[in-house]
């Protein structure tokens, strides 16, 4: 990735399979309000590339909702197209045993995965759950970045039980655990982790090997609390997400410029915490 010639690096972009009217799919561009953003890929592409921002792409591995995963080695081809702004993460669900792990060890041996994204509501595991735990000894092993959900689930929102999504999976502070038995393994916190955003603050400000993305969320819903800590304690930590395409980065960048947020921290949430975190250097 070119970093020197971007100007943010969006942590949190879905590849999507095109709209097919599933149940979920519909609920949640209800819930976010449809941000008329194009799920083809080249769009994609273009969006980013016209604005100078780099991203971090992924598709989720679940089966609760039936919306069909965009395929890893896709995901990671598309990247490699793109790589002058341009990682991609993987996604397995832990949930599937050896199978997971295998899936996990076969992708990295390949290249091209910068780090996996995991989704516990929608894969429906606590993230603390042992079962996980050989997959989190392959990210660690390969000194992998892991993106978790957190908080509220945008998917499921209005639909009949809540579409069977379980919001309990979201709680971060069950990441405090596997923070505690996986000290090398970085951990993004994905979101602002409502109802326990405070929860997912001091998760990240006691453990060295957490981090915080603020997608899925406009900034100007961002708690008074989660904005102080970003601006001082935490001003290291947090990265800017967007949670394209449900929530379109120019919306999102133009709300956090109405933010009371230092002048000093802004470029390190926007971009050079990012830079830090994986690792990228100041050239392709």
């Amino acid at each position: 990735m070119n970093v020197e010639k971007l100007i943010a690096i969006d942590t949190h972009v879905h590849i999507e399979s095109e709209p097919t009217g599933n149940e979920a799919e519909s609920a949640a561009r209800k819930y976010f309000g449809n941000a008329g953003i194009s799920y083809k890929r080249e769009d994609l592409a273009e969006y980013y590339r016209s604005r100078n921002i780099g991203c971090v792409v992924f598709s989720v591995d679940e089966r609760l909702t039936g919306r069909p995963q965009v395929p890893n080695t896709e995901v990671i081809e598309f990247a490699k197209k793109n790589s002058d702004f341009m990682i991609a993460f993987a996604s397995v669900d832990p949930m599937r045993g050896q199978d997971a792990v295998n899936e996990a060890r076969q992708l990295i041996r390949a290249g091209g995965v910068s780090g996996f994204k995991l989704h516990p509501p929608l894969q429906q595991f606590a993230p603390n759950d042992r079962r996980a735990y050989p997959f989190y000894e392959v990210m660690a092993e390969h000194k992998l970045p892991v993106i978790f959900h957190t908080g509220h689930s945008g998917i499921g929102t209005g639909m009949p039980g809540g579409g069977g999504i379980r919001l309990k999976y979201g709680n971060p502070m069950d990441i405090d655990d596997v923070a505690v038995d996986f000290p090398d393994m970085k951990i993004i916190l994905a979101h602002p982790s409502f109802p326990w955003q405070d929860e997912a603050i001091s998760v990240c400000m006691h453990k060295p090997n957490v981090y915080i993305d603020l997608s899925g969320w406009s900034p100007k819903y961002f708690s008074p609390t989660l904005v102080q800590y970003a601006n001082t304690v935490l001003k290291h930590k947090v990265l800017f997400g967007s949670d394209y395409p449900l929530l379109a980065p120019d919306r999102w960048l133009a709300d956090f410029e109405k933010l009371p947020m230092k002048d000093e921290v802004r470029p390190l949430i926007l971009k050079e915490n990012a830079v830090k975190l994986f690792g990228f250097g100041k050239t392709a």
